[in-house]
């Protein structure tokens, strides 16, 4: 926590003991705001934890923030709630002793926010199992039933709870939550009748009739409108747009499930809920004699059926009460008003009981189960205290007078076991203890509950006496009988200042945390919360199986008078402190920062209102009266070893003996400091702030020289590294060239020696010494042999064959020979086939006959024969009869100038024809040829 200390001056102290001016509320309240500002919404008060509001989801309860404060040392990390419930969980653990936690503050402070978040640490830190998990998810479920039916939309807050809460958690040997108990204080029953203006009923009401299904609500006889029900339209806010009530009623249908109601027992309940509703709108009317009658038959018929009892009954019981006279009990009819305050109060006892009876039913539901005896025996727990915070309002009235006395009883617990706990400290410590000066409120409780003359048996003698009692008569009585007491007055025994602002019906109690008026108004009903007893009869002859258990049959016989709320409060109240005072007590103090319910905005006069209230300054004052820090050897010495040459790096010896050195050291004034058994104990905060400041500069010093040093440091090391990396590349690269080399070598030696071995026996039959010859001297004939192959047909060239290919050779021979002649021949065209054709005919005729015949082999024939359709039909029709073997065009020269004249040549079996275009010129018969002369000299 020291840590935070250097950003004192943007985020304030963490904890309110190190303020400078303890004492000085705006000192204390500027804290707050420098935190607030920061979204720092925790801080402490010593142990104790003040959380404000933020109105807003914060990035803080992650199971890793839960897991970082998990274990850890209070004052080792900042202010949380968590740090809270692990304090009590290690505390429960290493002392076996019971814990609880105390959580107050106005509403709409956060205190159920609050205990969600303590259970739901609980549930995700604490050992698990099966059933272990059982009871966690029933834990957490147990809330939202409850806020259905106990909390409701006030004007300072959208959910708060109109009622105190108790929670034990049960946990095992091993450290596992295995139960739970809850114990509720003063339900706000009032509230089912009536709500101010811009506040709601329970939330309950307005769930079941927007979330319920369809057929749920036909059978409960309702309509989804609220504004149909008269118990829910006196706040005249049936609707908030901040709250979704369908949702919730999902929440709420699957939490009763969780908690083990079965169907039966959902529907039994929700069947109370509706008939309260029914209830309220029962009208009635004047008859003749001026008593009530019952004008809304309907509700009266919904009523008995939801509620299994007699319609009839109930109707009568409505509008008469049973009175004895002269030892006889008679049905008195009621008036109109008379009638009205008992369907009321009948409405009242309904719900409070079934809230109740809830209650009971939820800790059936977390009762530890287990088969383990021994484990029972050994369990402990931790108590979650969510109570209501200190009240004034405009108007204030008998349940704030209620629940100002428990916060007085809470404060005067408070202050008894700070006081405790710091006294037994310091003789622990061995240091002398001081007496603190504190105002005790115990003159204010005793004015409140002292016997025969408090407030509260005033109250219950008033309600008892015989004759008329009134609201103004217990005034009177009050003003009679406390009329000295420096902490009450009222407008009769105040001065003239006082008169102005305190009504006539009013009186003032000067509490702890300052004045309140109270109004007596309505005082005496509350109090004595009376039932009609024909109105108990019908209740406990209820089919309703809830119902019956709610309204015992003994009570109809029972003579004694029952005890008044206030007195009932008073005893559990009582009871209350008792289960407090067995415990080992930690504090959480919520705070509201704004009415508005808006993020980030800082309402300084409200503020002050509550921080006076919650008695905070109070509670510095009594923390600060001795040592505002006290931290053991060990953690001190730790910490600022750092600032004393002796005792860095390292101290050998004991660590009181350090820190005597290190203050010594720091120069210390004997009178800032006292040295403790386990402890060092600093009186001022400014001789902390002081050591924190030099820690910080010894810091910031050592981090220079450390960051130099480590920078030659890393620099060296990296050279080093990559010098080292450069060898070994190095290294491995010429190993693996001289493997390469070796390897390479090796295997020349291996080729070389095989290859004289063939070579020796090369002229032996095939065996292992010359089959790597042989096989070498054919490949390398065949690879030869691949790389000369003959072009063409007319190429005659081949490799000269090794002797074992001779044969293979001339095979491979013929095949590449027949191979070319059929790609040859598959290339010529059909004209070229003529030309060879013609070829072949005239190496017949020529060949070694003319000398220069194989100049003209090269030489193409042209082809100059012409086909029928080149002769004239007519020639063709004279020589039907002769078969023609060769016609060509030829040029005939006269022997006279040698003029050419173009002429056909027809040759047939017998004769030869000179054709010029269509006549027959000549026909020479092959027998009168006597020679042919060809002349190449005629172009």
């Amino acid at each position: 926590m020291e840590s935070a200390l250097t950003a004192r001056d943007r985020v304030g102290v963490q904890d309110f003991v190190l303020l400078e001016n303890y004492t000085s509320e705006a000192a204390f309240i500027e804290n707050l705001r420098k935190r607030f500002k920061e979204n720092l919404i925790y801080t402490y008060i010593g142990s104790v934890l003040v959380s404000v509001n933020p109105y807003k989801e914060l990035e803080i309860y992650s199971k890793q923030h839960m897991e970082r404060y998990r274990g850890v040392s209070f004052y080792e990390v900042s202010p949380h709630i968590y740090a809270i419930a692990d304090n009590s969980y290690r505390s429960l653990r290493t002392e076996r002793k019971d814990q609880c936690i105390l959580i107050s503050g106005e509403s709409g402070a956060g205190k159920t926010e609050a205990s969600k978040k303590i259970l739901q640490y609980y549930a995700v830190t604490c050992p698990a199992s099966e059933q272990v998990e059982t009871v966690k998810d029933r834990l957490l479920q147990s809330n939202p039933v409850l806020e259905a039916f106990g909390n409701a939309k006030t004007l300072r807050n959208d959910n708060s709870s109109r009622f105190g809460k108790y929670m034990d958690v049960q946990f095992d040997y091993k450290g596992a939550p295995v139960g739970g108990h809850i114990l509720n204080y003063l339900l706000e029953k009032s509230r089912v009748v009536h709500q101010n203006h811009g506040e709601r009923n329970f939330h309950i009401f307005y769930q079941l009739l927007e979330g319920g299904e369809e057929d749920l609500l036909r059978r409960l006889g309702l309509e989804r409108n609220a504004q149909n029900y008269q118990y829910l339209v006196k706040g005249q806010c049936a609707r908030v747009s901040s709250i979704n009530d369908k949702s919730e009623w999902k929440i709420v249908r699957k939490a009763l499930s969780v908690i083990n109601f079965n169907d039966d027992d959902v529907e039994e309940l929700l069947s109370i809920v509706a008939s309260v509703l029914h209830l309220g709108n029962v009208q009635f009317a004047k008859d003749e004699q001026g008593n009530a009658q019952v004008t809304t038959e309907n509700q009266i018929k919904y009523l008995a059926r939801l509620l299994s009892v007699d319609s009839t009954v109930l109707r009568e019981s409505l509008i008469h009460k049973k009175i004895i006279a002269k030892g006889e009990e008679l049905n008195s009819p009621l008036n109109q008003e008379q009638a009205a305050y008992a369907r009321d109060a009948l409405a009242k006892a309904i719900y409070g009981r079934t809230f109740s009876w809830l209650v009971r039913k939820i800790n059936k539901s977390l009762s530890y189960k287990g088969a383990d005896m021994h484990s029972l025996g050994n369990a402990s727990v931790i108590g979650l205290l969510d109570i209501y915070g200190f009240e004034v309002f405009q108007h204030n009235s008998f349940e704030q007078f209620c629940i100002n006395y428990c916060n007085e009883k809470l404060q005067q617990l408070f202050i008894e076991l700070t006081l405790k706990s710091e006294q037994e400290e310091y003789e622990s410590e061995g240091i002398a203890w001081e007496p603190v000066q504190y105002f005790n409120n115990k003159i204010i409780c005793d004015l409140v509950e002292e016997k025969y003359k408090g407030i509260i048996s005033i109250l219950d003698e008033e309600c008892l006496r015989p004759g008329e009692a009134t609201d103004w008569t217990f005034l009177e009585k009050l003003e009679d009988t406390v009329k000295n007491h420096p902490h009450f007055v009222t407008h009769k025994l105040g001065d003239q200042k006082t008169r102005k602002c305190l009504g006539r019906e009013e009186f003032r109690l000067l509490h702890y945390a300052g004045e309140v008026n109270y109004s007596v108004k309505g005082f005496l009903d509350k109090n004595n919360d009376l039932l009609f007893r024909n109105l108990k009869e019908v209740m406990c002859n209820s089919g309703n199986p809830i119902v019956h258990q709610c309204f015992d049959r003994s009570e109809l016989t029972d003579k004694k008078r029952p005890e008044t709320a206030a007195t009932q409060f008073k005893n559990s109240l009582a009871q209350l402190m008792e289960i407090l005072m067995s415990k080992e007590p930690s504090y959480v103090r919520c705070i509201k920062p704004n009415d508005a319910k808006q993020a980030a905005r800082f309402d300084e006069v409200l503020i002050r209102h509550q921080v006076k209230y919650l008695g905070l300054i109070e509670n510095v004052r009594v923390r600060r009266a001795g040592f505002a820090y006290r931290r053991k050897y060990e953690i001190f010495l730790q910490r600022y070893k750092s600032l004393c040459p002796e005792t860095w790096p390292n101290w050998d010896g004991r660590a009181m003996d350090g820190v005597a050195v290190l203050v010594k050291s720091l120069g210390y004034k004997p009178e800032e400091y006292k040295m403790g058994r386990t402890k060092i104990f600093i009186r001022f905060p400014k001789t902390l702030f002081a050591t924190e400041d030099a820690l910080e500069v010894r810091k910031q010093s050592i981090a220079t020289f450390l960051q130099s040093r480590w920078r030659g440091y890393h620099q060296r090391q990296k050279f080093l590294h990559m010098k080292h990396s450069a060898i070994q590349i190095q290294s491995w690269w010429r190993g693996t060239v001289g493997r390469r080399k070796a390897a390479k070598r090796k295997w020349a030696v291996e080729v070389v020696r095989r290859f004289v071995k063939g070579f020796i026996y090369r002229n032996q039959p095939r065996c292992p010494e010359n089959e790597y010859f042989l096989d070498y001297i054919r490949y390398s004939f065949l690879m030869t042999l691949h790389r000369n192959m003959p072009k063409s047909v007319l190429d005659q060239s081949w490799p000269v064959p090794p002797p074992s290919l001779r044969e293979a050779s001339e095979l491979l021979r013929e095949m590449c020979m027949k191979n070319m002649v059929w790609k040859y021949c598959r290339r010529i065209s059909p004209e070229w086939k003529q030309q060879l054709e013609q070829k072949v005919v005239a190496s017949e005729i020529f060949k070694d006959k003319k000398d220069n015949y194989p100049q003209s082999v090269p030489r193409l024939f042209l082809n100059t024969r012409l086909g029928n359709d080149e002769i004239n039909t007519k020639i063709l029709q004279q020589l039907e009869n002769q078969a023609l073997t060769y016609a060509v065009p030829v040029v005939k020269y006269d022997r006279k100038g040698y003029k050419p004249r173009r002429r056909q040549l027809l040759l047939s079996q017998n004769a030869a024809y000179l054709i010029e275009e269509a006549k027959l010129k000549q026909r020479i018969d092959y027998a009168n040829l006597t020679g042919l002369i060809l002349l190449s000299l005629l172009s």
